[in-house]
């Protein structure tokens, strides 16, 4: 078995699981098939760019909930935080740049005689 770092990410409803092996920098999901997806793929490069290890590690991924954005964000979290226990220096590049923290907006609640979270319905004086 190869020895592998981990991570999770998180955003919105979307958790992105994430092993980061040493290897030629091919982003696969957990099942062996390879990513397609050109944001995802642009997503889960930028922390190693910031740190210069690009190709240099394999991503492997297992993505769910969310919507596509949401899930290349909660990757990008994961790979940052993978990389972040390899090394203490690529923790303190990785949090001046603002790639360890979790975006915590989350959808709001509707709520009851309101047509949304926060849009009334129309007003009519008579």
């Amino acid at each position: 078995m190869k020895e592998y770092f981990f991570g999770t990410g998180r955003r919105k409803t979307a958790i992105a699981q994430v092993r980061i092996f040493k290897g030629s920098g091919k982003v696969i999901f957990a099942d062996g098939t390879e990513v397609t997806s050109a944001e995802i793929i642009k997503e889960t490069s930028q922390p190693f760019e910031i740190v210069s290890q690009q190709g240099k590690f394999d991503i492997s991924l297992v993505l769910k909930g969310g919507g596509f954005s949401s899930q290349a964000e909660a990757a990008k979290l994961g790979v940052a935080r993978a990389l972040s226990k390899i090394d203490e220096s690529f923790e303190k590049t990785l949090k001046k740049e603002g790639l360890l923290t979790r975006d915590p907006r989350e959808k709001e609640r509707k709520k009851p005689g309101l047509k949304r979270a926060r849009k009334s319905p129309q007003w009519a004086k008579r």
